[in-house]
Parts: C-alpha cells; sequence; structure tokens
C-alpha cells in the first residue's frame, strides 16, 4: 500500500511539473523575447575624437603624457598614441599604461615591465605594479597630461583609481590633466550598492562613491576635485563626450566595442559584474578560466540544478539562471590560476531578460545568502577582499550571521554610509 501510495504521488508530481511550466523556463521565455537594441544607433563621439576635430591646435608645442590602453582608440579604431604621433608639432613624450597593460595583454593582478620591444613608441611606463603614480621624475618636461581610457562604471574597477593617482600626481608637479571622456556603457542612471567608507580605502576601492556609480570617467574626475578626495589637485579640464546622455547603453551608440579589459569581453559582461565581482570575495569561482567571466559561477560542491531552481525561485527582476558545469583552465591574458582549475565546477549561469530591470548587485547579494545558507560547510568568504570590494563590513557580518537578503538590506539601510539599492543620484552626488 505504501508503495502503490509512493508512486501514485511521484506519477502526479510527473504530470504537474509538465502540464505548468516551471519559473525558470518563465522567465527563459521572457528572456528570448526581449528586444534587442535599436537599429537606429545614436551618433556619439569620444573625447579623443572631439579633440581631435576641435581641439587638435591647442596641443602644438606641448610635451604630452598620454595614460591610456588599447580601449583608447578613436571611432575609426585608430589607436590615441598613433594619431598624436602623428599630429605635427606635437611630442607626445611618455605613455603610462593601466592594469592589463597597454595592449590589455596581461590578466588581473599580473605586472607588466616594458623593454626595448616598443622602440617605435615613446617610452612606455606600467602604472600596475611598484609604481602606481607617476614620479616627478617620469612626468619632467611634461607640460600636459591626457588621460584616455574606457571605464566600465563599478567601483572596483582600477583604472579609475589610477586615473586618481595620476591626477594627483599632476597636481604635485603643476601639469593640467585633460580627461578625453567616454561614456559610461552600462549607463549613468542606475546606481547600485553601498558607498565605500574610507577606512576600507584601497586600489578596488579608491572613492566614497557606490559599487555601479552612475558616472563618466571625466564626471569622476570633476567629483574627486570637486570633494578634495586627492591630497593635491590639478588645473582639470574635461574633453566631453558628444551625444551620448545617461539613458543610454553602449551597444545603443554607434560606437566600436573594444573589451575595456580581458574579463570584460562584451557590454553584458559588463553589466553583470558590478554584483558578480563580489563572488571574489569567496571561494565561489567567478567564471573566471573561461570565455564567459562572471556571467557563470560555481564550485565542485554544488548542486547546479538546485541552485537554479532556488535562485530562479526568488523571481529576480531582469534575469534568468541556467543550471552548467565548466571546468576553470588557464588562459593566457585572461586567468593565470583561476579558482578550481582543472576542476569541474557546477553551477549556474547568468541570462540577463531585461537589462532595464536587472540589478547586479541584489543579485550577487542574493547569491551568496543563498550558497551561504544551502552549503555552510563548503561556502567560505574571504573577508579582508570582500570587504574591500562591498566598501564595508555589513555585508561580511551579515553573512557570518546567516542573515537573509532582505535583512542585509535593511542592516545597510540603518548605515550612514549606506542607502537603499534604488538611489537618487543628487542626493548622493551634491552639486
Amino acid at each position: 500500500m505504501k508503495n502503490t501510495l509512493k508512486i501514485f504521488i511521484l506519477i502526479s508530481s510527473i504530470l504537474t511539473a509538465q502540464n505548468r511550466p516551471s519559473i525558470h523556463q518563465e522567465q527563459l521565455e521572457l528572456a528570448n523575447q526581449s528586444s534587442p537594441p535599436p537599429a537606429d544607433l545614436i551618433t556619439v563621439q569620444n573625447g579623443i575624437d572631439v579633440l581631435l576635430d576641435q581641439h587638435s591646435q591647442r596641443l602644438a608645442g606641448k610635451n604630452i603624457a598620454l595614460v591610456t590602453n588599447h580601449s583608447g582608440v578613436t571611432k575609426a579604431g585608430i589607436p590615441n598614441y598613433r594619431v598624436l604621433m602623428e599630429l605635427a608639432d606635437v611630442n607626445l613624450k611618455v605613455i603610462f599604461s593601466p592594469e592589463h597593460g597597454l595592449f590589455g595583454e596581461a590578466a588581473a593582478g599580473e605586472k607588466i615591465k616594458y623593454g626595448d620591444d616598443l622602440k617605435e613608441l615613446p617610452e612606455v611606463i606600467s602604472l600596475y605594479g611598484k609604481i602606481r603614480k607617476p614620479t616627478a621624475t617620469m612626468l619632467e618636461s611634461v607640460d600636459l597630461i591626457l588621460y584616455d581610457i574606457q571605464d566600465i562604471g563599478a567601483r572596483f574597477y582600477t583604472y579609475i583609481s589610477t586615473m586618481g593617482l595620476v591626477m594627483e600626481a599632476a597636481g604635485e608637479v603643476g601639469i593640467p590633466i585633460w580627461i578625453l571622456d567616454r561614456p559610461n556603457p552600462i549607463r549613468g542612471d542606475f546606481i547600485e550598492g553601498p558607498l565605500l567608507e574610507m577606512k576600507h580605502q584601497s586600489f578596488v576601492g579608491y572613492y566614497p562613491i557606490p559599487i555601479r556609480y552612475g558616472l563618466t570617467a571625466g564626471e569622476l574626475a570633476q567629483l574627486i576635485i570637486d570633494q578634495q578626495w586627492i591630497n593635491s589637485s590639478p588645473e582639470l579640464e574635461i574633453i566631453s563626450v558628444t551625444g551620448w546622455t545617461k539613458a543610454i547603453w553602449f551597444d545603443e551608440t554607434d560606437l566600436p566595442w573594444v573589451a575595456p579589459s580581458p574579463n570584460i569581453p562584451d557590454l553584458e559582461t559588463a553589466i553583470v559584474y558590478p554584483g558578480m565581482c563580489l563572488l571574489e570575495g569567496t571561494n565561489i569561482s567567478e567564471g573566471r578560466g573561461t570565455y564567459r567571466p562572471f556571467k557563470q559561477i560555481g564550485a565542485p560542491w554544488i548542486d547546479a540544478h538546485d541552485l537554479a531552481a532556488v535562485m530562479n525561485n526568488l523571481n529576480l527582476p531582469g534575469v534568468v539562471f541556467k543550471p552548467v558545469s565548466y571546468t576553470p583552465v588557464s588562459i593566457k591574458g585572461m586567468s593565470g590560476n583561476p579558482k578550481y582549475k582543472d576542476q569541474i565546477c557546477n553551477g549556474i549561469e547568468l541570462i540577463i531578460a531585461d537589462r532595464n530591470f536587472f540589478n547586479s548587485v541584489e543579485t550577487g547579494v542574493q547569491l551568496l545568502v543563498q550558497v551561504n545558507k544551502m552549503y555552510p560547510a563548503e561556502f567560505q568568504l574571504k573577508e579582508k577582499w570582500l570587504i574591500k570590494l562591498w566598501g564595508n563590513d555589513l555585508l561580511v557580518k551579515g553573512l557570518n550571521k546567516g542573515y537573509s537578503a532582505d535583512k542585509i538590506f535593511r542592516e545597510f539601510a540603518k548605515s550612514q554610509n549606506s542607502y537603499s539599492l534604488v538611489a537618487d543620484q543628487n542626493r548622493i552626488y551634491p552639486d
């Protein structure tokens, strides 16, 4: 009798599952129905093109220091240093490169030293290693510094830390700096995550701004000076991007996409990055060592289908979770020694159903909370690193206490230096 009852329950469950689509199926259908970018792209000019079209004569007779990398190209795809070297009566004296190198050739954290193999270029100096701020000697005889790097709008992306240190160095020696601005690719009207507490300042969090901070590099540079976040401020000029407004995604412009760093290969990765990068502060693989970093996460001890079901049942806006398995490997220029190298990781892939409603930071916190709940024996925090990424210790404390995501967010709301995930930008950035 008991066996008959069990068989009846099993058959009923199967029939019910077949007749009613799962939340995962429903959301996946929504993702498949999501609208593509508009066919009529918006005409946008980056600061480098505006400089060349309208201000090139102002460079005449100057010794230039250029802070850039492979993303610093004109709309035609020509590297900025090439066009500057071709300008008459302009001396490109030195090029400074940030993390990942001048050509985007280095993985995260990899140090670079340039030698004699770049003889056709001016001196190239890496600002990612022992020296992260130009010295007075490096800036000797320089009349003007140009900064031209594509950022992605996330606080822990180190290009903006380099920008502030270069600005400070410029201020100390009295050299003006021009920021050749570019769009914030993940829009400028969305803000996510807590403000950084300055006692946790690091190279992955250099200013008291939210994780997704809603500014261009030029706007941030102006804020840095207005709020006196560096010890010495230079004379600053912003060569503004034209045609772009804060409500525009990068793929709605006519600009060519150049991967800003090896592990941000496309716009969708940049969209998920503000929340998924938090996994770097844990023993969960954030997908490095694959060609889908930050879009897929996992660990050998996770059940992919269980985690996908749990995450889909949260009904988080704008995102679907698909069970996946993958094996992180060493990929030159992307990841030399990823977590769980050569081990099978089971987990989830994020599929953006509607990017206008997707909240990456909230999704990242929910994911950490659920994995913490499902795998308490296996899940581990790298507390110091997670605090640096989050910007305060409230997330670590909440996870250690087993708080729900809602309770963690309530604790953030009580903090003087935090705010709700749907924030008033004017409140965060006063005039």
